[in-house]
């Protein structure tokens, strides 16, 4: 015995919904971008602040933050501290081997006008937004903005401390 099947075509309604919901999303979109109702924008911001930072490891574990501009010690980390900054810049550093990249080109340390702190590497283009790790963490990089620039050359001074454990 044969069993008849009858096919049912799908029911046009839902089709003809279906479709007209697409345009009118597809229209909305459309307004929304060339008239810019409903659209969110997000004003540039300058830069305020700049320095050009190298990042040293030395023999001792600890790390030398050098002004990129002259060569002098910024701080020099202390062996066991300041994890995030370390953290931070063994990321960087290992994008940059991953790439063939030297340690030559610098670091930039910027300061906009909105109060954000960013560091980008000079030779891939990365940019981290530091605020995003925190105030605590914003504040130890913060800090090597101005720092060593009382004429002392750190490169003999003992190991800086971290300031927030």
């Amino acid at each position: 015995m044969t069993e008849r099947r009858t096919s049912r075509p799908f029911p046009r309604g839902p089709l003809f919904g279906a479709a007209g919901l697409v345009m009118l999303t597809l229209l909305l979109a459309g307004v929304s971008r060339f008239t810019g109702v409903g659209t969110t924008t997000v004003e540039t911001a300058n830069a305020v602040e700049i320095r050009d930072l190298r990042f040293e490891d030395r023999a001792d574990g600890s790390v030398a933050v050098l002004d990129a501009t002259n060569g002098k010690a910024v701080e020099i980390l202390a062996p066991g501290t300041n994890g995030f900054v370390r953290g931070v810049m063994r990321g960087l550093a290992r994008d940059r081997k991953l790439r063939g990249i030297g340690d030559e080109a610098p670091f930039e340390l910027t300061r906009w006008d909105d109060d954000r702190l960013s560091l980008t590497d000079t030779a891939t283009g990365h940019e981290i937004e530091l605020v995003s790790f925190g105030v605590t963490q914003l504040e130890v990089f913060a800090n090597m903005l101005h720092a060593g620039e009382d004429s002392r050359d750190l490169a003999n001074v003992s190991h800086v401390e971290e300031k927030n454990p």
